[in-house]
């Protein structure tokens, strides 16, 4: 511990939590008043819109004067159906609810008045049951990704389900680009390889060690990443393990965890941060809500060597106090000060930190 440093930030909760983060960095809250943030994604004016997925919500998070706390915070659409990802591209903003893809055309230059949104691709997959919530990004190849997590715990999905899709910008041209994928709610693309990395949820009610969270790489179309009949790439499904090897599925390069909830992941690119940062990848883990020791709550960074992770380190702590003796199982939901969702790289290579129980996006910044 002689490396890290605390930091204590008014929060607006009852107990204010106890950031501790590596000797260098600072934590301050960027924004205090984002219901249920969840996925983030940056306009090209310097906008942070935020998907706010139980709230059914999508809200613009403005900093116009420059000084790394919002001005405002700006609601562009409401009553939507689990609004959890959202993506720019070509200046509109991209929204995927439970069961549509929503287009808001020039969203910067309308924020105070949104126009109604195009609907992109009615009809997604996986609409009514299980996972329903969606993660979107747009890749280097210009292609919009889309998660579909499973419709259950366990059980054999329908087409397009438990899989991570690609389209064009236009909702055409859908196709999946992997599958076996149980819930993934975070991917990026390293960037200089190029290949697509991903979190995966492991599957529940196998004990309180099995399966892990993973830490997975698509680096081709078309790879089956095990889900539901092998688990962490080592463990057959007690019930569907006989029906698929899991020597004929892909492994994760990184086993997270049990129940840590690994959701958004960015790549580091910025030049703030210390240069062993370069090109590692920043993860958040949201918490688990059924292990009677609890696991989560923190965002990590793994350092990579090509497709090898060679470090595995925490970032940033303190959403759960007292983390040793914090309760387990919905207990420890309910004791924590927030839940890390997503990573979002800013311009000047500060990150932020959605936190959709604490109702805020933190910056975390370096300065010796």
């Amino acid at each position: 511990m002689t490396t890290l440093t605390l930091f204590i930030i008014a929060a607006g909760l009852a107990q204010q939590p106890q950031w501790v983060v590596p000797a260098g960095f600072h934590v301050t809250v960027f924004a205090d008043s984002v219901e249920n943030a969840r996925e983030m994604a940056l306009g090209p004016q310097g906008t942070v819109f935020v998907g706010s997925m139980r709230a059914g919500k999508v809200h613009a998070v403005i900093d116009r004067n420059g000084d790394h706390k919002a001005d405002r915070v700006v609601l562009i659409a409401s009553g939507l159906d689990e609004p959890n990802g959202v993506a720019i591209h070509n200046g509109a903003l991209y929204v995927a609810t439970a069961s549509k893809l929503l287009r808001f055309d020039d969203i910067e230059r309308h924020l105070d008045s949104p126009p109604a949104p195009v609907v992109v691709r009615d009809s997604l997959p996986n609409s009514t049951l299980g996972h329903t919530w969606k993660f979107i990004a747009f890749g280097p190849d210009s292609l919009l990704y889309m998660s579909v997590g499973a419709p259950c715990n366990v059980c054999i999905p329908p087409p397009l389900v438990a899989t991570i899709l690609r389209m064009k910008p236009d909702g055409s041209d859908l196709k999946v680009f992997a599958e076996g994928v149980r819930n993934t709610v975070g991917f990026d693309w390293h960037p200089v390889s190029g290949e697509l990395w991903f979190t995966d949820n492991g599957r529940d009610m196998l004990g309180d060690d099995v399966p892990s969270d993973e830490l997975n790489v698509a680096w081709k179309p078309g790879l089956h990443f095990g889900f539901p009949f092998c688990h962490q790439g080592d463990v057959s499904d007690p019930q569907f393990g006989a029906q698929r090897a899991c020597s004929t599925t892909e492994p994760p390069v990184l086993k997270l965890g049990a129940h840590v909830a690994a959701l958004g992941i960015t790549f580091y690119t910025g030049n703030m941060f210390p240069a062993t940062y370069k090109n590692a990848v920043i993860i958040a883990e949201h918490g688990s809500w059924n292990r009677s020791v609890p696991s989560g709550y923190r965002v990590m960074v793994a350092r990579t060597d090509g497709r090898r992770v060679t470090s595995y380190e925490t970032f940033l702590d303190g959403f759960l106090p007292n983390r040793a003796s914090a309760p387990g199982g919905w207990g420890a939901t309910t004791a924590a000060l927030g839940r890390p969702v997503d990573v979002l790289q800013m311009p000047d290579g500060s990150v932020l930190i959605s936190d959709d129980t604490g109702n805020r996006l933190l910056r975390v910044s370096y300065a010796r």
